[in-house]
């Protein structure tokens, strides 16, 4: 037994080594000409935890763009990619071996909403969640929001990706678009947004939620070195720093102490979420208007 223990402490000890000596090539999916503006954060999130343990490594964009659904099916597969960063939940923690560190702290879950002009008119009466829910977010395809937005009484349509789902709020197949504070200013910006949609300026939504990296299941090392990384920076106040230097004009654009920010429950939230952990949330204004839980369906 003690022979066995012996041989185990020394391969976890070349394991290391090896992990320190080489050179890591981490690629990453590229997964829309939109979405990939907000890649810039994630990457020194990345980037700073792995530099906190030394090792070296590339990060490497794949050649051609893929849907995100497409992404988690190669790094399943163990295929051209070895990292993603996505909204959690059950069946992609199951498929998929996380680091559970929300790398937005939260904010992920904080949704604003594109809308129409139209749109903008009708939503300004909205007082209370059961008013909202007569009106018909969109979300993509294959996003957790989809199923969370359900559960809470809304009819959602979808989209395969983001020109669909601009389209479709032109053409009233859809009335709001929320997106998250963190992504809905660089899409506002961004040269290929549409100019017939803009922010809606006293609503918002949120529920709990996380953006975790995710890698292989059989990449354990690799996961375990951007964890222990991670959470060097947490400890020494560089991930804090790191996080709001990217979010603080964000949060400051939102205006949040002068919307109705409607709570809604998240049923597909793993149950291993790291809520307990009060350091990796960022918590909004206490002055930001809260409505209560609305539980009942609309009628």
């Amino acid at each position: 037994m003690r022979l066995f223990l012996n041989l185990f402490i020394v391969l976890i000890g070349l394991s290391a080594t090896a992990a320190h000596a080489a050179t890591w090539n981490i690629r990453y999916a590229r997964t829309s000409e939109i979405v990939d503006m907000s890649n810039s954060y994630p990457l020194q999130v990345l980037g700073l935890a792995l530099g906190q343990t030394n090792v070296k490594y590339r990060l490497i964009q794949s050649n051609k763009m893929v849907l995100q659904g497409r992404a988690i099916e190669q790094l399943k597969a163990n295929r051209e990619i070895n990292v993603i960063w996505s909204m959690t939940d059950t069946v992609r923690e199951e498929e998929l071996l996380p680091v559970r560190i929300p790398i937005y702290k939260g904010l992920i879950g904080l949704r604003l909403f594109l809308v129409t002009d139209d749109y903008a008119d009708l939503l300004a009466p909205v007082k209370e969640l059961q008013e909202l829910r007569r009106f018909t977010p969109i979300q993509g395809s294959d996003w957790p929001d989809v199923k969370i937005l359900q559960a809470n009484g809304f009819e959602v349509a979808t989209a395969s990706d983001h020109p669909r789902i601009y389209t479709m709020l032109k053409s009233d197949a859809a009335s709001f678009f929320p997106r998250s504070i963190v992504e809905v200013w660089r899409e506002l910006e961004h040269e290929a947004f549409p100019n017939y949609l803009h922010l809606e300026p006293r609503l918002a939504v949120h529920y709990p939620t996380a953006t975790y990296f995710f890698f292989n299941k059989k990449n354990v090392v690799l996961a375990n070195l951007v964890k222990t990384g991670f959470e060097r920076a947490i400890a020494n106040g560089k991930f804090d720093k790191l996080f709001m230097q990217f979010h603080r004009k964000y949060l400051e654009k939102a205006n949040l102490d002068k919307r109705i920010v409607f709570e809604l429950e998240n049923p597909i939230l793993p149950e291993n979420t790291p809520l307990d952990r009060k350091e990796l949330w960022f918590k909004a204004d206490k002055s930001v208007k809260k409505q209560e839980k609305v539980k009942e369906n609309s009628e």
